[in-house]
C-alpha cells in the first residue's frame, strides 16, 4: 500500500462502503422481522437471616446472607428449582431448556436475587418469573439450617413480583438496524482498506512519484466504449481526453532536452518512442493521439507502427498495412512510397508492413538506424509505437536508438514491480526516459471539461493580404509561452479551429503567412 490517506481510500471506495452499509442495514431489518418475539419479566426476592437478637448477631447474620446470596442465585437455574416450576405451570419443556430462559443475579452488596424469565408471551414470562422466585424461596428455606425452635434460619420474601411486560424484548428493531449499519460500514471500510493494501496497481500520479523520479508528463482519463482505441484528437477534438493529449504534447515540447535534438533545444527533428510494460496498456492509442496532437501545431509529424509483433495502428486509423516499415527496411520501397496521409492535421503514418520472423534483429539493424537518420531530416517529430518492454526486446532496442522514450502506464493493469522493471530496462540500454503517461485514470471527466463557444461563434483569423494591416492572429498556449511552435519551429503557427468544427490544414495557413511575410 502506498502513502494514500484513509480519506483518499474511503473516497476511492465509497461505493463499496455504501453498498455494504446498505446490505448491513437490510440484513439487520431482515433479522429483526424474522426473529421470534420474546418477552422478559423480572421478579426479586429478599433473603434475611433469622438468628440472634443483638446488633452483633444481626450484623453477623447479614454478612453471612450476603456471602450466601450468590449461591442462591445459582440455585435458581438448577433442576431442583426449575422442575417444580415446570410441574406447577404444566410447561411443555425440560429443566435444562427452561434454564436457558431464566437468568438470576445478585446485585453487589445486597441480599436480593433478581430472577428474569423469557417467554413467548407477556403473561407467560411473568408467570415463570414469579414461579421461579416462589420455588427458590421454598428451596432455600428448606435447605437452610434450622434454629433452636425448629424454624429455618433464612427467610425469603418476595419484594418485587413480576409485572406483565408491555412490549417485546426481542427483536429490538432500532438496535438491530444500528448494529447492521455499523457492521456493514466497518465491513466496507475493512474491505476497501484491505484491497488498497493488497493492490499494487499504479492508481495515480502520487504512486508513480514513489516509484521513480521521472516526471508524469500526461494523465489520460479512462476510455468508454465509444472512444476505446480511437483517435479522439479527430473524433472528439474538444473533449477532456483530447485536451489531455494536448497537455502531453505541451509538456514534451517544453522539456529542456538538448540530447533530443542533437544540439540546441527546439532545433532539428525528434524521434520519440512510445512504449509500455505489458500489452493492452493503451500505448498505441497514446502514440496515435500524441502524433495527431503534434500535427495540430503545423509540425511535420510521422507516426511509425514499429510494433512488428502485434501491430494495431492500421486497424485503428483505417489504413492499408500490407506495405510499411518492414518493406522499407528490406529495401523494397522508399519511405515516401509507403507513407500514408491521415486526418485533417497533415499527420503521416508509416504502418508496420508484413510481419517478419525476426523483429528484434530487424529493428536493431543498420537499416533501421539509417531510416531514423533520414526521418529526422524529413520530419519535425517521429513517433514510434513499439512493442511492450517486458515480453520482448523490441521496445528497448528502439528506445536506445531514439531521442527519448515515453512509458505508458495503465492505471487499471500496470503493477508497481512491472513499472519499476520497465524503467530499469530502459536505463540498462541507455535510453532517455522523457517521462511517464498515466493512462485510463478513473476520474470524473466532467471536472476536466471546458467547452468552447458554439461552432457559429468560432471564426478563422483573417489572413492579411499584400501589405494590408490586420489584427494579429490569436496565439496558442505553446506560442504564447515560447514553445517550439512559432518562431522556434521555423515560423509555423498552431492550427485554428474553423467554423463547423473543421480544422483547416495548419501547414497551409503557416505557409501563406510565411509567403506574405516574404513579400512584405
Amino acid at each position: 500500500m502506498g502513502s494514500r490517506s484513509l480519506t483518499e481510500i474511503v473516497r476511492a471506495g465509497w461505493r463499496v462502503i455504501a453498498a455494504l452499509t446498505v446490505v448491513g442495514v437490510l440484513a439487520g431489518l431482515c433479522w429483526s422481522l424474522a426473529a421470534e418475539r420474546t418477552y422478559r419479566a423480572t421478579a426479586s426476592v429478599f433473603f434475611s437471616l433469622q438468628y440472634g437478637d443483638s446488633a452483633a448477631d444481626l450484623v453477623q447474620g447479614s454478612t453471612y446472607t450476603q456471602d450466601q446470596v450468590t449461591s442462591y442465585a445459582r440455585l435458581a437455574t438448577t433442576p431442583v428449582v426449575l422442575q417444580p416450576v415446570i410441574d406447577r405451570l404444566e410447561l411443555a419443556t425440560t429443566a435444562p431448556a427452561l434454564a436457558r430462559q431464566v437468568e438470576a443475579s445478585a446485585p453487589v452488596d445486597t441480599v436480593i436475587v433478581e430472577v428474569t424469565a423469557t417467554g413467548s408471551s407477556p403473561a407467560e414470562s411473568a408467570r415463570i418469573a414469579d414461579a421461579v422466585v416462589g420455588t427458590l424461596s421454598d428451596t432455600v428455606e428448606r435447605l437452610a439450617p434450622e434454629g433452636a425452635d425448629g424454624e429455618p434460619t433464612v427467610r425469603a420474601t418476595t419484594v418485587a413480583p413480576a409485572e406483565v411486560p408491555r412490549s417485546a424484548a426481542t427483536p429490538n428493531t432500532p438496535l438491530d438496524l444500528a448494529t447492521g449499519l455499523a457492521v456493514g460500514f466497518l465491513a466496507g471500510l475493512g474491505w476497501v482498506w484491505a484491497r488498497n493494501a493488497l493492490d499494487n496497481r499504479v492508481r495515480d500520479a502520487a504512486t508513480l512519484a514513489e516509484l521513480t523520479e521521472h516526471p508524469v508528463i500526461g494523465t489520460i482519463g479512462a476510455y468508454d466504449g465509444r472512444t476505446r482505441r480511437r483517435v479522439v484528437m479527430e473524433t472528439e477534438p474538444r473533449g477532456p481526453q483530447a485536451e489531455g493529449f494536448r497537455q502531453l504534447r505541451t509538456n514534451l515540447q517544453f522539456l529542456d532536452l538538448p540530447a533530443l535534438t542533437g544540439g540546441e533545444t527546439g532545433s532539428g527533428g525528434r524521434v520519440l518512442v512510445v512504449t509500455s510494460s505489458l500489452e493492452a496498456e493503451g500505448k498505441s492509442t497514446v502514440a496515435a493521439n500524441l502524433a495527431a496532437a503534434l500535427a495540430e501545431t503545423g509540425a511535420r509529424v510521422l507516426l511509425v507502427d514499429a510494433d512488428l509483433r502485434r501491430p494495431s495502428v492500421p486497424e485503428m486509423l483505417g489504413l492499408e498495412g500490407s506495405a510499411g516499415l518492414t518493406t522499407v527496411l528490406l529495401g523494397r520501397a522508399a519511405p515516401a512510397e509507403v507513407v500514408q496521409d491521415w486526418g485533417m492535421s497533415g499527420l503521416q503514418v508509416l504502418t508496420s508492413g508484413p510481419l517478419p520472423p525476426n523483429p528484434a534483429e530487424l529493428l536493431g539493424s543498420p537499416a533501421m538506424t539509417g531510416l531514423l537518420r533520414v526521418l529526422r531530416t524529413d520530419y519535425d517529430h517521429v513517433v514510434l509505437d513499439t512493442a511492450p518492454l517486458l515480453p520482448v526486446a523490441d521496445g528497448a532496442i528502439l528506445s536506445r536508438a531514439a531521442d527519448g522514450a515515453v512509458l505508458v502506464v495503465n492505471a487499471t493493469r500496470a503493477r508497481r514491480p512491472q513499472v519499476v522493471e520497465s524503467l530499469q530496462v530502459l536505463e540498462r540500454v541507455g535510453a532517455t526516459v522523457l517521462g511517464l503517461v498515466l493512462n485510463q485514470v478513473d476520474r470524473d471527466e466532467r471536472v476536466y471539461e471546458y467547452r468552447e463557444a458554439a461552432d457559429a461563434d468560432l471564426l478563422v483569423a483573417p489572413v492579411p493580404l499584400h501589405g494590408t494591416a490586420a489584427a494579429p492572429a490569436p496565439r496558442s498556449a505553446e506560442a504564447t509561452l515560447g514553445g517550439p511552435t512559432g518562431a522556434a519551429a521555423g515560423g509555423r503557427e498552431p492550427a485554428l479551429v474553423g467554423t463547423g468544427g473543421v480544422r483547416p490544414p495548419a501547414r497551409g495557413l503557416a505557409g501563406a503567412r510565411r509567403r506574405m511575410s516574404g513579400r512584405r
